[in-house]
């Protein structure tokens, strides 16, 4: 007797077709190109989710070394600065006062290269 596995197999292609929506094409109808194309996807959301977090302390580290330098001081001497005097700011709100807030950018960098010398 022959099996013609038609729930399972249905909600399976339906699965993938679900995901591939807003694909091009083939891509989105087709349930071979689907599968092959949602696979994919996925995988690049799984690498992405990871480069997401390089991408933004790169972005944090940018900021600050130009707040840095307006002060005078480099990106490394201002962390190690602030190393030196106890400051536990992490490089997201250390980016996001050197964009919203230079007054108080400024009197961090003043803390530091006191510090330093």
């Amino acid at each position: 007797m022959r099996v013609k596995r038609g729930f399972k197999a249905r909600r399976r292609r339906n699965k993938v077709l679900k995901l591939a929506k807003g694909f091009r094409g083939g891509r989105s109808k087709l349930f071979r190109t689907a599968a092959d194309s949602v696979d994919k996807a996925l995988m690049y959301a799984y690498r992405d989710r990871r480069a997401k977090k390089r991408d933004f302390r790169k972005l944090w580290v940018v900021r600050i070394n130009a707040g840095a330098r307006m002060n005078d001081l480099s990106y490394s001497q201002f962390i190690h600065g602030l190393k030196l005097a106890g400051c536990e700011l992490d490089r997201k709100v250390l980016a996001d006062l050197a964009v919203s807030d230079p007054a108080g950018f400024s009197q961090l960098a003043s803390q530091a290269s006191a510090r330093l010398n």
